[in-house]
């Protein structure tokens, strides 16, 4: 680490204020060029603590950066890791507002939740599967507090990776009844196709983005527990979504989630 505990305060704060108050900001390493990968997961982590001090809870774990494409576009090996609070759940059908947010954008997620607690290093899919209670569908809501999209991987970590809004579809299945590479997905805004993708977009099985959160956890003295809800990153790109734009997206043997921004 290069940054000290006074630095890692004020730059979670910093940024925790953005989301809350949807005011936009600079990307933090143009004045912290120095700062590295532990600076980047130590304010996320700090964030975290406000967070669960005021009395919010995390419900789940996420994975982003989660294509090999843009892995190699971004010069890394492993996805970047985050947390949602309960404040960020919205019911599915329900309404997102707008104004709390600076510019959402929307990707399809094939999520799961744990029955047995993840341990790395060493951890892979096999290990997942067998962890795995069941699988549920659902839409996250990106919002990075970054001016114009602009900013760099360590700063989107400590921006807890623009962790914003999520919505849960209700149709839970079984692991075994699904193949997961192959299962398909389509998004709609406003009835009009935008992305029809697989679940193998996700670094080719989405449970590879499980053991890799289980092995990033353990070099950090963490596991990823039984019960947890893990959110294993955008099998389609991200969609920018304005007030008034319905979004809708069919998950094969999953069922469909959707929501309206107003």
């Amino acid at each position: 680490m290069t940054l000290d505990t006074k630095a890692i305060l004020a730059l979670a704060e910093y940024l925790e204020n953005a989301e809350l108050k949807a005011q936009d900001v600079t990307m933090i390493t143009a004045d912290h060029p120095g700062m590295d990968w532990d600076d980047a997961y130590a304010i996320q982590d700090e964030i975290r603590r406000r967070k669960e001090a005021r009395g919010n809870k995390t419900v789940g774990l996420k994975a982003g950066l989660t294509s090999f494409a843009k892995m190699k576009q971004m010069g890394v090996e492993t996805p970047v890791f985050g947390f949602v609070s309960d404040y960020m759940a919205r019911p599915d059908g329900g309404e997102i507002k707008h104004a709390e947010l600076i510019h959402p954008k929307v990707e399809a997620e094939i999520c799961i939740v744990t029955k047995a607690a993840l341990k790395g290093p060493g951890c892979n899919i096999a290990a997942v599967m067998a962890a795995t209670d069941f699988v549920v569908p659902a839409v996250e809501v990106i919002d990075s507090r970054y001016r114009d999209f602009k900013f760099d991987l360590k700063s989107v970590i400590a921006d807890n990776t623009s962790a914003s809004r999520f919505v849960i579809g209700g149709r839970p299945r079984n692991l075994d009844e699904l193949d997961l590479r192959t299962l398909g997905v389509v998004l709609e805004i406003n009835g009009e196709i935008k992305s029809m993708a697989a679940g193998a977009a996700v670094l080719g099985h989405p449970l590879a983005a499980v053991a890799m959160m289980a092995n990033h956890l353990a070099a950090r003295g963490q596991e990823i527990p039984a019960g947890a809800f893990i959110m294993t990153g955008g099998v389609t790109e991200a969609f920018l979504v304005n007030p008034g734009d319905n979004v809708s997206v069919r998950f094969q043997d999953l069922g469909t989630v959707s929501m309206r921004f107003v």
